[in-house]
């Protein structure tokens, strides 16, 4: 099986330009580049989806190239519906930083900017240049154009220039960087088209591009996102933990497309755990495998490896050997109050675990309440600083799934 044949087995391909783009996949050999504009300082898992073409076509061998749009980022690919707000420049430069190192660090791929190039082009050559090329009907055609304009809403200029834009940008990788070939989603099928008239129009040369389908849940909504929250690739923005909590709560309806997507795993593997997946889906082996491969190509087995220790001692409620850190990641959002020597009655009602000292004590006669997993049935127990975690920390919980902490 050839890469382009790996390549649709796994459904990530979409639209192509051109049938020769088969072949030329199979052959290897191409300089191909993938962009996103630094609307954020961190990837999220949808982009991740996307950038792990670069390490599917580099061990076909080809070549990649990932552009960081600091010049495209300054005005924003037109939304179907609203337009994007202004970033300020020094918003653009700090992100494009921060996705640089995040995309050398997963990918060791070449980054490039396109700020580099064109803020170097002014409004006279834009025109000459470039909008000459460019019939406004054409560009009229455009799926998402079309949209904003045929809703009420319109487009600005500023936003209809973007097409020409990333359009100039294909042609300067193609110019000064021998690419000949651009990928990315699905959404931006009509700007790769762009380059490529571009590029045939302008140098007469032949230019190709193929796009990826959009990673969605059962309901065709992005992929990504948990409680309105995306999941970020910076650890400091979405632990490690919070990651594996993510992939193993995935739908079963959709956790065999995530590992085709996500993973590295052969067809023979993903086959196999297509099998236990679908006969016994309450072993989840198909959601820890998917959960193993993404955070280990992302943050490495050992983050793995915690996630999974701060997950199975959350589920047993022996949280003991957690360290502080550990504990940060695993309770994050879980009601915290500040730490002082008090009764474990007034914690319990303090921390909104019970409602009233009378049904606190409940909870502790009943056999229901326990302090950093030990069950705790005296009345008169109180808890301070010594019985901390690494002196921070005290989990307290409520039944089998209640918890709270007191930080000290």
């Amino acid at each position: 099986m050839g890469i382009y044949e790996e390549l649709e087995w796994r459904g990530l391909i979409k639209d192509v330009s051109d049938p020769e783009i088969k072949e030329k996949l199979n052959k290897g050999g191409m300089t191909f580049y993938i962009g996103t504009d630094p609307t954020g300082d961190s990837l999220h898992i949808g982009h991740f989806s996307s950038f792990l073409i670069c390490k599917r076509l580099k061990e076909a061998g080809h070549h990649p190239i990932v552009l960081v749009g600091g010049g495209t980022g300054l005005i924003g690919d037109p939304k179907p519906n609203a337009e994007r707000p202004m970033i300020q420049y020094e918003t653009v430069k700090h992100n494009f930083d921060c996705l640089k190192s995040q995309l050398e660090d997963m990918f060791g791929c070449e980054v490039v900017n396109n700020y580099d190039w064109l803020s170097k082009i002014n409004f006279i050559d834009f025109l000459r240049d470039f909008g000459k090329y460019f019939n406004v009907n054409y560009m009229l055609q455009k799926d998402i154009i079309a949209r904003r304009v045929n809703s009420g809403e319109g487009i600005t200029y500023t936003e209809f220039s973007y097409m020409i834009m990333q359009a100039a940008d294909f042609l300067f990788l193609h110019e000064n960087k021998g690419v000949d070939m651009q990928v990315a989603g699905q959404d931006q099928w009509g700007n790769i088209t762009a380059g490529i008239e571009l590029i045939r129009k302008k140098l007469g040369h032949t230019a190709y591009g193929f796009t990826m389908p959009l990673l969605t849940k059962s309901d065709g909504t992005k992929f990504g996102k948990t409680n309105g929250k995306a999941i970020w690739l910076d650890p400091n923005k979405t632990s490690p933990y919070e990651m594996y909590q993510f992939f193993i709560n995935s739908e079963d309806s959709k956790v065999i497309d995530y590992l085709k997507f996500l993973t590295f795993l052969s067809k023979e593997e993903i086959e196999e755990l297509e099998k236990k997946n679908n006969e016994h889906p309450e072993l989840r082996e198909a959601h820890k495998a998917l959960a193993h491969e993404v955070i280990k190509f992302i943050h490495g087995e050992d983050a793995y490896q915690e996630a999974v220790r701060i997950s199975e001692a959350l589920f047993s409620g022996n949280v003991k050997d957690l360290t502080a850190r550990e504990i940060e990641m695993g309770f994050e959002g879980v009601p915290t109050i500040s730490g002082k020597e008090m009764p474990l009655i007034n914690a319990l009602v303090e921390s909104g675990l019970a409602q009233s000292n009378r049904e606190a004590r409940q909870f502790i006669q009943s056999n229901a309440a326990s302090v950093n997993g030990d069950k705790i049935t005296d009345l008169t127990y109180t808890i301070d600083a010594s019985k901390a975690i690494e002196g921070k920390y005290i989990v307290l919980r409520r039944g089998k799934k209640l918890y709270a902490l007191v930080k000290f």
